[in-house]
């Protein structure tokens, strides 16, 4: 019984660590930035696909977002962010973690020139429990043109705290690639947008990823996904995501 809790609670530990709500793609960061002005709220849902191997259910986890658009320029983009988890036992008493990017969009520093993204997510307020301080550097280019567009792809690479970033082993892992490709689908829809991703390391953040967008209207979407940890100890979880955005420049 006693391991049987440990695990659960491993468990729900990778879940909750594994994201904030910077601008992201299906789990780790894009390069794209809230504009000036627009407040994102965010609420994520990570369902485990099954249970511990004693077959005791692992508690779902729950993430509530604000993300704001902080400056108001056309070449140089930011964002801060502020997130409520639950769903991690002894650390739900310090619930709250920030997030903040600095981005250039495609093309701003000149012609063809990739999107650019540094930033830093899972500040926690509680050391060596809650703060896993993701530091990352990401770089995005859509590739062929707009007759053929072959999608957007996005690679970086991340770090966090050492502490807290363990392995199955109980060692460090903290730090690893962050890839995606992602594109819009108006063959079948300009609403629908894909997205296959990949963020390295075995611990709790390591992850592939696959899933999907639809816009319901310019400011309102959900996205879906299922993620596949590195560590294969840690089971599957699906991603529900609804976003919704206020532009208060309008």
């Amino acid at each position: 019984m006693k391991r049987t809790l440990v695990l659960i609670i491993s468990c729900s530990f990778y879940y909750i660590s594994a994201l904030a709500t910077p601008t992201t793609h299906i789990w780790g960061p894009s390069t794209d930035v809230q504009a000036f002005g627009v407040w994102h709220i965010t609420a994520d849902y990570y369902l485990p696909t099954e249970g511990t191997p004693a077959g005791t259910r692992i508690p779902p986890v729950t993430n509530t977002g604000l993300t704001i658009g902080v400056l108001p320029t056309g070449k140089v983009n930011a964002e801060v962010g502020i997130d409520h988890k639950s769903g991690l036992g002894e650390a739900d008493d310090n619930p709250l973690y920030f997030n903040a990017k600095l981005g250039i969009p495609e093309s701003a520093l000149a012609n063809g020139a990739p999107a650019l993204a540094i930033g830093a997510y899972d500040l926690g307020t509680k050391s060596d429990m809650t703060d896993y301080n993701i530091v990352y550097a990401k770089a995005a280019k859509t590739l062929g043109n707009s007759a053929n567009n072959l999608g957007r792809l996005s690679v970086g690479w991340f770090a966090g705290n050492d502490k807290l970033l363990l392995d199955g082993k109980g060692e460090a892992d903290e730090s690893g690639l962050l890839a995606a490709w992602e594109r819009t689908m108006p063959e079948i829809s300009p609403k629908l947008w894909l997205c296959l991703e990949y963020m390295g390391t075995e611990s709790g953040y390591g992850t592939m990823n696959v899933g999907g967008a639809w816009k319901f209207a310019d400011n309102v979407g959900v996205v879906l996904g299922y993620d596949i940890y590195n560590n294969s100890d840690i089971p599957s979880t699906f991603t529900v995501q609804a976003d919704i955005d206020f532009d208060f420049k309008r």
